[in-house]
């Protein structure tokens, strides 16, 4: 039996999770609340071990709520809406996340990972303190890292340290400086969101490139790396390319 709390404050989403969870056998929900307030109280009371959150609620966001309880004791998983900065904030600090509207399926497949990660999913303050700060201050250059989740680890990686991305259908592979390659198991377009107002543009369906290592352009349609790479540039991007580099100049 998985104990669940929920902290959402649209109440037409909050009652259509309870109605999923409240649907599942194996599910309890010790609890619920709309605020930050209430859920600071109520949490470390009922001891719950997966807490559904939202991050924007009308009396804070809770980033905030687990600075204050801690991460240590329970399983965390977001729920957002497409917000450039909550996604950039999450996929920075290597955090369970949801999007909004949340689906049947996709609950189920979050509870079910948390069940068979039970005391291995907890998050670690600093990668929770890592996300928040990028989130409540998306401008700042000095968040330029990334996390990049393995089979086998999650590395945290400076966005200057990338060359370039490479997709293969729902995976995506980060050749760094260091000439590594990391696989994810994440689609090139949420790094190309991430991504794309930090220097790197998508010159090719298959390809996202930092332009920081961008040596050459050859008109007949690759881009040289500084390590002698050449990476495609389809015929779509073609125009995006050369406009970039026109800004370079």
């Amino acid at each position: 039996m998985i104990k669940v709390y929920v902290l959402e404050d649209e109440k037409i989403i909050l009652r259509h999770l309870l109605q999923i969870l409240n649907e599942m056998p194996d599910i309890k929900v010790l609890g619920y609340t709309e605020g930050i307030a209430e859920a600071k109280v109520e949490i470390p009371l009922l001891k719950p071990d997966v807490i559904l959150a939202d991050i924007r609620l009308k009396d804070g966001n809770s980033f905030q709520l687990f600075d204050e309880i801690g991460t240590e004791n329970f399983q965390i998983v977001f729920l957002t809406a497409y917000d450039q900065y909550a996604i950039e904030a999450l996929n920075l600090g290597a955090l369970g996340y949801l999007l909004k509207p949340v689906n049947k399926e996709s609950l189920h497949a979050m509870l079910d990972k948390c069940r068979q990660h039970r005391g291995q999913m907890t998050m670690d303050p600093e990668r929770v303190t890592l996300a928040k700060d990028h989130y409540l201050s998306p401008e700042t250059p000095l968040n330029r890292r990334i996390a990049l989740k393995s089979q086998e680890y999650i590395e945290i990686v400076s966005m200057d340290d990338i060359l370039y991305c490479k997709s293969d259908k729902s995976y995506t592979s980060f050749f760094l400086t260091d000439k590594r390659e990391v696989l994810v198991s994440k689609g090139l377009k949420l790094y190309e969101n991430m991504l794309s107002r930090c220097g790197f543009l998508r010159c090719h369906q298959s390809y996202l490139v930092n332009f920081l290592y961008v040596k050459k352009y050859y008109r007949e349609g690759f881009l040289e790396m500084t390590n002698k790479e050449m990476i495609p540039v389809s015929i779509r991007k073609k125009e995006e390319v050369l406009l970039y580099l026109e800004n370079l100049a």
